[in-house]
């Protein structure tokens, strides 16, 4: 399945090295460019792309607010790009429902298959800051937290399980093959899990499930 990519980045240079790099991969299309934040939302609203690959630092509206609304549009996915593995914009652009972000210096392999976990349902995290990230978020005290505590009583069993295998950050193939059942399956669960703990994207998941101690099954 070809995945449809809207790249987001307000330098002309990066962007086109950007969109030069994801052209030359089959199976994606790289169907709309935007040079502010104001742009990749109504580019996103307009084309439906499967992923917005996202700059954080835009003129006009910057990354979070327009991730925060992309995402509550449901228009795509959304996945950040920054140059600083601690900038606070990331914490924000994960809280408003970023699938994931990775850095500008990224490998070029790495920054498409990103773009195809993403697309897939699947978070993607850069590793060298996963740890910092789940540090930063399982702060009790942080008001813009999302608290999932009071939905995990209504988890299912298997939805438990599902969202300790999120935590350890399997991809939903992976997860289907643990548990033994269907990758849609897995999908369904994800997706349930989401609306149970009022929470925005499976990257909100992971780290909730390391916050609470939620293990996936061996």
């Amino acid at each position: 399945m070809t995945v449809r990519v809207l790249v987001a980045e307000d330098q002309a240079a990066v962007r086109a090295a950007l969109v030069m790099i994801l052209r030359a991969e089959p199976g994606i299309e790289v169907v709309g460019e935007a040079a502010d934040g104001e742009q990749a939302v109504r580019l996103a609203a307009e084309l439906r792309p499967d992923v917005v690959l996202m700059d954080v630092q835009m003129p006009r509206l910057d990354g979070v607010a327009a991730t925060r609304q992309v995402v509550a549009a449901g228009s795509a996915q959304v996945l950040v790009l920054t140059t600083f593995d601690l900038d606070d914009y990331v914490y924000g652009a994960l809280r408003a429902g970023a699938a994931g972000f990775l850095l500008k210096d990224v490998e070029a392999a790495d920054l498409v298959d990103g773009i195809r976990a993403v697309a897939r349902g699947d978070g993607m995290l850069a590793p060298s800051v996963t740890r910092r990230l789940i540090s930063t978020f399982a702060r009790p005290s942080r008001p813009d937290q999302p608290d999932g505590r009071a939905g995990l009583a209504e988890l299912t069993p298997r939805e438990r399980e599902v969202l300790g295998c999120v935590g350890a950050g399997l991809s939903n193939g992976e997860i289907a093959a643990r548990l033994a059942m269907a990758e849609a399956t897995t999908k369904t669960h994800v997706s349930r899990i989401l609306a149970k703990l009022g929470l925005r994207s499976r990257v909100q998941a992971a780290i909730l499930a390391q916050e609470l101690g939620v293990r996936a099954p061996d």
